[in-house]
């Protein structure tokens, strides 16, 4: 059977096709990294086209592919069909020719470091096309400033360097070097920023990414941040700074490439085509913490809603690009089988979703209308994740609703009542945490638990004051209100965690912020929130 020449073959005559499509008969000793004959034949034949030439070969000393290149690079072909496992290399050694008396170049250890090659080689010939001097690098676990080491120029004759027992050791080192960064099982992501606003919001930003990352029970192996006038509209970043980015990740045995900014479907198939690590965006990796988090089939359905929604018209992508969003961190989810589904089929079951949920909503219109008979004011608790609302709810109410520590802990609503001391009674509800540039299709999935904020007659705006970006966050919420139209509806903000700043500074934020102090933690300090919220609920009942 015919082998197929690779690259820039055309205006090739057919007597050096033939030479070239011959070199796949050749067999390499497994302990060489090429024989001098393979070396010769390759360097008077480039000589001769004036192209550069590649072999790729196996570890059983075949050749797989053949390559001509241009004057300046060879371009390596697809290699998927040899997939590389974590903590192993590809299996392939790369040799090629250089026109130019040069070392290897900085293409080509790219080359070897993105492509996790065995080897790298570029041989160097003289006027008459013999071989003059072997140039080798490979990759080095242990170097921290970079993924490579040059080994010394080879002489052609001797390339016998116990080539399979050398990658062999290559391969149990990085494996070693694996087990030890990642001792503790988790996977490792990249966080990375490719912004046009300014730094301050930028690093605001990428700071609660590595939060959302954190909570997702990822560990965060480093935050790359890189400002452009422009954003480029296919990398997002230029494609020298990817390449950059994807061997950062390599030397920090990083699986995981996480972007702060959305990700459109095209941007998307360019990056994962670059590299073999998974790639998903600040959207993708809020919907991956949802699907860990959904307890009830209310919660569930509402977060495969936002996975199909987010799914749909990315399904133009590679199938390695829907990995994270379809297995979901958790193993929650739609799946890994939804990974071979056609675009009518994820519209078929966004379609039952809707349905389903729409069965929710009408279950929640009958549970209201039963409180209004009973003419029970509602107070609903809101506001940035992580700021103190379920604990603020037991504390409350004397309940254990789930509190954590940690963004988007509680999902599901949760709705008790309260008796104030003056024999007046509420129901206080705690909703799922806010968070800045929400993803669209989480807020139409979760309308039907946002829905209950509708039916509320106060609002408590619980305000984490501990945490630096609390002004930004109060502005978040804020917004989000006013996008479900329920700006119109009484606030208190209840300013949470005073017990974490001085008291200069809390008085001062009680003032500007027209907001009443507490620790969630510590119920004597509810006095003057109770106080005005009975005022608030005798005022309603005098109304009604």
């Amino acid at each position: 059977m015919k082998k197929k020449v690779y690259g820039n073959s055309s205006g090739l005559k057919a007597s050096q096709l033939k030479k070239l499509e011959n070199l796949y008969r050749r067999r390499m000793p497994p302990e060489s990294i090429a024989t001098y004959e393979l070396i010769r034949d390759i360097s008077r034949l480039s000589h001769d086209i004036h192209r550069q030439i590649g072999l790729l070969i196996d570890r059983l000393g075949k050749v797989i592919h053949v390559i001509v290149g241009d004057q300046q690079k060879i371009i390596i072909p697809d290699l998927s069909d040899y997939r590389v496992a974590p903590g192993r290399l590809r299996g392939l050694r790369c040799i090629h020719t250089h026109l130019k008396n040069e070392p290897l170049t900085r293409d080509d250890l790219a080359d070897l470091a993105l492509l996790s090659l065995d080897l790298m080689a570029a041989v160097n010939y003289d006027d008459s096309g013999f071989p003059t001097t072997v140039h080798a690098g490979h990759i080095f676990p242990e170097n921290s400033d970079s993924p490579y080491q040059i080994m010394e120029p080879l002489d052609p004759h001797h390339l016998d360097i116990g080539c399979q027992k050398f990658i062999q050791a290559l391969e149990e080192e990085l494996s070693q070097r694996r087990k030890l960064v990642r001792s503790d099982g988790k996977e490792r992501a990249l966080l990375v920023s490719v912004t046009s606003a300014p730094k301050a919001v930028a690093l605001d930003s990428l700071a609660e990414l590595t939060e959302l990352t954190r909570t997702s029970g990822i560990h965060v192996a480093d935050t790359v941040l890189q400002q452009r006038q422009k954003v480029d509209p296919r990398f997002l970043m230029g494609r020298g700074k990817l390449q950059e980015l994807i061997i950062l990740a390599l030397q920090n045995f990083a699986t995981l490439l996480i972007f702060d900014q959305e990700l459109n479907p095209s941007q998307i198939r360019s990056i994962t085509d670059a590299t073999e690590l998974k790639v998903i965006d600040r959207t993708q990796l809020i919907l991956d913490i949802f699907a860990q988090r959904a307890q009830t089939r209310e919660g569930k359905l509402q977060v495969e809603l936002a996975q199909m929604k987010y799914l749909l018209p990315r399904l133009i992508t590679k199938n390695t690009a829907m990995s994270r969003l379809t297995g979901g961190i958790g193993g929650r989810g739609p799946g890994e089988t939804k990974l071979e589904i056609n675009r009518r089929r994820v519209r078929e079951r966004i379609t039952q979703l809707e349905k389903s949920l729409e069965s929710v909503k009408k279950q929640r219109r009958q549970q209201r209308s039963l409180r209004d008979r009973r003419g029970l004011p509602v107070i609903s608790i809101i506001g940035y994740t992580n700021a103190g609302k379920s604990t603020l709810l037991n504390s409350l109410t004397g309940s254990k609703v789930l509190a954590e520590k940690r963004l988007f802990a509680t999902l599901d609503p949760s709705s008790r009542r309260l008796k104030f001391p003056r024999d007046i009674e509420v129901i206080i509800t705690d909703t799922v945490g806010f968070i800045k540039n929400l993803p669209a299709d989480l807020m139409v999935a979760f309308r039907a638990t946002l829905e209950e904020l509708e039916n509320a007659d106060l609002l408590l705006h619980v305000i984490d004051i501990s945490n630096p970006r609390f002004e930004d966050q109060i502005g978040s919420v804020e917004k989000i209100l006013e996008e479900l139209q329920l700006d119109h509806i009484p606030v208190i903000r209840v300013l949470n965690k005073r017990d974490l700043v001085n008291t200069r500074s809390v008085k001062q934020r009680e003032r500007i912020y027209h907001g009443t102090a507490i620790s969630a933690n510590d119920e004597s300090t509810f006095f003057p929130l109770i106080e005005k919220m009975s005022l608030w609920s005798e005022s309603l009942a005098a109304v009604v």
